[in-house]
């Protein structure tokens, strides 16, 4: 996997990070940007997203993944499939940041694929302070799934892993700054 992880880490240094001055969407300053998206739509980042998060999650009791859309949807999608290629298949589903505001008016779309109590594993392109994954968690939460993990790609180390386990998360990410730097750099 090591292999599998220094490749997606030249990928995402490429495609998916930048260094300058930017306001992130927890409204923070940072002096680099990850856009994850841009190397998950990429077909060669989206299958080693895709194994190395199913790696991190095939020993778990878990039946399915999501997370918030938009950044998470490829991630989803691609865990999603390379778990049916791996013969362990695990279902999707996309959270909404606000209801459908029609026909069922849900948050969560492929619920039809769950039953409550089923365990599931949420992703996350970057986690910075924990907000927008935790609304996921509350969310499949409310419509009886069991959010037994969390994986992002990327962990900012702004807090974010404090904040999930004080709600009782636990989180594994691919990488943090430097280790992307260096692993991508080597």
């Amino acid at each position: 996997m090591h292999s599998l992880k220094q490749r997606l880490a030249k990928l995402l240094l490429e495609k998916s990070y930048r260094e300058g001055n930017f306001t992130l969407a927890s409204g923070k300053k940072s002096d680099y940007y990850f856009d994850c998206r841009q190397t998950a739509l990429h077909p060669e980042g989206a299958w080693l997203i895709g194994t190395l998060f199913f790696d991190l999650i095939k020993d778990l009791p878990v039946c399915g993944v999501g997370g918030m859309t938009l950044g998470s949807d490829p991630l989803i999608t691609a865990t999603s499939v390379i778990s049916y290629e791996k013969g362990h298949p695990l279902n999707g589903f996309i959270v909404r940041k606000e209801p459908k505001g029609h026909g069922t008016n849900q948050y969560i779309e492929g619920l039809g694929n769950f039953k409550p109590g089923d365990q599931v594993a949420l992703l996350e392109d970057v986690v910075t302070t924990g907000g927008s994954i935790l609304t996921a968690c509350k969310r499949a939460e409310a419509v009886g799934l069991k959010v037994v993990r969390i994986c992002s790609v990327l962990d900012r180390e702004e807090g974010g892993v404090e904040k999930l386990a004080a709600a009782g998360y636990g989180l594994s990410s691919l990488f943090n700054r430097r280790e992307l730097l260096n692993t991508g750099k080597s």
